[in-house]
């Protein structure tokens, strides 16, 4: 092999220079997802395979509130659970409030909901029924009613 032929390694030895395409070099910084590349936890992992609350369903609408955890009460399961009830500290919340809050599927936010619930974390705020719902014809009358004044 000639002189023209070798050339300098990375490492310092000399040898024949590589032939062919190079491998390309990694990047300084690996590549990281943006948010809307999905969470990198998969969703079933985060509710242990499960696809419903234990205890009981929780409608779109119930208001979610944060309990008054005594001191022994255990901390919240993993960070999902954590991040749900600190949004509830700082206000009540529905579901739909909380799953968009998230960044969460509803059914995923009612398995983690559940799990609050059963470890005493939350309370929740049943909507009214709808017998105890003012009748759409009184509304109707009351907003007539108001127009004419």
């Amino acid at each position: 092999m000639t002189e023209s032929n070798r050339s300098w390694f990375d490492d310092g030895s000399r040898g024949a220079a590589p032939s062919g395409p190079q491998p390309e070099a990694p990047p300084e910084h690996p590549e990281w997802f943006d948010d809307e590349a999905g969470p990198l936890v998969r969703l079933f992992a985060m509710t242990a395979g499960r696809a419903r609350p234990t205890s009981e369903s929780f409608d779109l609408i119930a208001l979610i509130h944060a309990a008054e955890a005594p001191e022994e009460a255990p901390p919240p399961p993993g960070p999902e659970h954590a991040a749900i009830l600190s949004l509830c500290r700082v206000a009540s919340r529905s579901v739909a409030d909380i799953a968009a809050d998230s960044d969460l599927p509803v059914g995923v936010v009612r398995v983690l909901l559940g799990d609050l619930l059963d470890a005493g974390h939350i309370t929740v705020g049943r909507p009214p029924a709808p017998a105890r719902l003012p009748d759409e014809n009184v509304l109707r009358e009351v907003i007539d009613g108001l127009r004419a004044l």
